[in-house]
């Protein structure tokens, strides 16, 4: 039997972000709303092209067929649409057969409300202002950058990558390097508090849960060889030897396992990314999301103390 809704990873996103709406937006921003409304009704035929978390939200949807009998992912739709001109965003999910069935069409105010009566572990939104509240009120959130993505259907494999200080722990770290100024002292600082788990971060829910689906898959795969695993999860972190220690042993403290874990120690993100080819990044920091990557979904979690400090 399938799972209920408190027992899933759910993910949560917005209709901008699963779809292209550019056009739809520029309708809104200059002929207003009741033309938006007509478009959307009459052309809600009309497929819409896939958005910038599509590669990702679909491959993630794949994780209830491996696991059919319990279905334990879903994802649910957060949209400031009408509930009339979100039929269109039904009839789009429908054509790319996508198993989506429930949705929060809140006519123009901000949805991310919702993100605890649906058991959301990570909300997916282009909005910045829908995001930077939700992260006020601790709820896991971020904004995925609009870049230029290519679903590749033949590439069935899920890769998410996660920045580990102020995304999946929290930032007291990164707070005590900023304060301190002094690299040497960070080192002997992380040094001392190494045996001591870092607190959770907003996104640590989430990938605590595909880690148990990663646990999963590999005992399928070593009772039958010819299986193919489809999650891969990586961290990718401007940590390095000492402050290694600290991280691996939070990470052990919460029971988390992933496949790679890149410690750079100031060598830019991208050499990583443009290797790994991840359908998610995750990071606090958006000095570390370089838009000019290609085909890498850029998801800036504003989260912490540099966020704060940037605002003032």
């Amino acid at each position: 039997m399938p799972y209920p809704i408190e027992r899933k990873l759910v993910v949560g996103v917005s209709s901008n972000a699963l779809f292209d709406l550019q056009a739809e937006d520029g309708i809104f921003r200059h002929q207003g709303l009741e033309e938006y409304k007509r478009h959307q009704i009459e052309n809600r035929n009309v497929v819409l092209k896939k958005g910038v978390a599509f590669p990702f939200i679909r491959r993630f949807l794949n994780i209830n067929r491996i696991f059919p009998d319990k279905k334990p992912v879903e994802v649910v739709i957060l949209s400031k649409n009408s509930p009339e001109t979100g039929l269109r965003i039904f009839n789009s999910i429908r054509e790319y057969e996508l198993d989506i069935s429930r949705a929060a069409f809140t006519s123009g105010r901000s949805p991310f409300e919702y993100i605890p009566a649906y058991n959301i572990s990570l909300f997916l939104s282009t909005d910045e202002t829908d995001v930077k509240k939700a992260i006020e009120k601790s709820y896991p959130a971020g904004r995925i950058l609009k870049t230029n993505i290519h679903d590749d259907e033949n590439d069935p494999e899920l890769r998410l990558a996660f920045d580990f200080d102020g995304v999946l722990v929290d930032d007291s770290s990164e707070q005590f390097y900023q304060e301190c100024g002094d690299l040497n002292e960070y080192f002997k600082h992380e040094k001392e508090f190494s045996d001591k788990p870092l607190e959770a971060g907003l996104l640590l829910e989430f990938l605590q849960k595909v880690s148990f689906f990663q646990k999963l898959e590999n005992k399928a795969l070593q009772e039958n060889p010819q299986y193919r695993k489809v999650l891969r999860t990586a961290i990718i972190t401007a940590r390095n030897a000492p402050a290694h220690e600290r991280a691996v042993n939070t990470l052990t403290h919460w029971g988390v396992d992933v496949d790679e874990m890149f410690f750079l120690g100031g060598i830019e993100k991208r050499r990583i990314l443009e290797i790994l080819k991840p359908h998610l990044f995750i990071d606090d920091q958006i000095s570390h999301l370089d838009k000019s990557l290609n085909d890498i979904p850029l998801v800036h979690v504003p989260f912490g103390f540099i966020n704060r400090e940037k605002k003032q």
